[in-house]
């Protein structure tokens, strides 16, 4: 299963840009004792390389029994991290310190969904 991008999804990911902030959707399932693994490399995130970069948690909860979806397509956690830009993003994790704690997100999770999202602009 899939859990981190790969160079080609950051390619893509920069080639599809719509220019200005993104709001990344996370959903995860955790391996067997990956949630403490996860919560250290949430820390990490948190204290040095979303303030570096500048990225905001905007939401993280744990996700319950789905009122509508197919088998399997629970999740233990759903996160929203918005970045200023997807440049911003793909900086992030070149970092060679975030390369340092990034193995702790991996080995956390059996299955990522990692989607990035752009805000609605209001019909007048």
């Amino acid at each position: 299963m899939a859990v981190d991008p790969r160079g080609a999804d950051l390619k893509r990911f920069l080639a599809e840009d719509p220019g200005g902030p993104v709001v990344m959707l996370n959903l995860l399932r955790f391996a067997e004792g990956g949630r403490e693994l996860y919560e250290r490399y949430a820390e990490a995130l948190r204290d040095s390389f979303l303030p570096r970069y500048g990225g905001e948690v905007l939401y993280v909860g744990d996700g319950g029994s789905a009122l509508v979806a197919e088998d399997g397509q629970a999740w233990d956690t759903v996160l929203l991290v918005r970045y200023p830009s997807r440049q911003a993003f793909c900086d992030m994790v070149a970092d060679p310190g975030y390369h340092e704690v990034t193995a702790w997100r991996t080995d956390a999770l059996v299955e990522a969904v990692l989607q990035p999202t752009t805000e609605w602009t209001p019909v007048s």
